[in-house]
């Protein structure tokens, strides 16, 4: 089953985005995959100490998104196939550049600065 314990939820943005986002991020690093099985909406609810319609929206969002198939008394599980990885590849890797892109333009970073910057620590790493 999917743990939520490490899930920290903020203040910035709504909590059943951050829900869905952190099945999302599982999926990416693997450590979700296709078959495994999410708390019920209570338990998960009871979990993180929020309101279960908050987490039933989750559940939706995540459900019309396609990576969780949820059916009658079998509960809610996992589903990723290679299109359904790949667009949560993308959406990730673009929110995660966009807002490093923020930052560095905040700061007055060059394009070029940033480039070399990221050229020097890739090789690093």
């Amino acid at each position: 089953m999917l743990n939520f314990h490490d899930l920290k939820l903020n203040n910035k943005e709504p909590v059943y985005i951050q829900i869905a986002l952190y099945v999302k991020r599982q999926i990416l690093l693997k450590r979700a995959a296709t078959g495994d099985k999410l708390p019920s909406r209570r338990e998960l609810a009871a979990q993180l100490n929020v309101n279960p319609n908050t987490v039933q929206k989750a559940f939706r969002l995540m459900e019309e998104e396609g990576y969780v198939h949820t059916s009658g008394n079998q509960g809610s599980i996992i589903y990723v196939d290679s299109a359904i990885a790949a667009s949560i590849e993308e959406e990730l890797t673009r929110q995660m550049v966009r807002e490093f892109i923020a930052s560095a333009k905040e700061i007055d970073l060059s394009f070029k600065k940033v480039i070399d910057l990221i050229s020097d620590l890739w090789e690093q790493d």
